[in-house]
């Protein structure tokens, strides 16, 4: 889950001299947007689950080197 405070801040910055329509908080357009980011984000860890783990066949000696250059940095 996207840090709430953290996103309004930048979104803040990113929209500063952008008119929003009054009916909108920063607040609502805020929720909007991490949902947003959150859906596409899991959409986006599931594809890649599926290609680190070979669709199901994994490759121990490939993810084994992957684990091992992980742990040095």
């Amino acid at each position: 889950m996207l840090d709430r405070r953290v996103v309004k801040n930048l979104l803040d910055e990113e929209l500063e001299g952008i008119e929003i329509p009054r009916e909108l908080s920063r607040e609502e357009i805020t929720e909007a947007f991490c949902q947003y980011v959150e859906d596409d984000y899991y959409e986006w860890l599931k594809d890649n689950i599926k290609s680190f783990f070979n669709n199901g066949n994994p490759d121990w000696t490939w993810i084994t080197k992957k684990v091992k250059l992980a742990s040095k940095s």
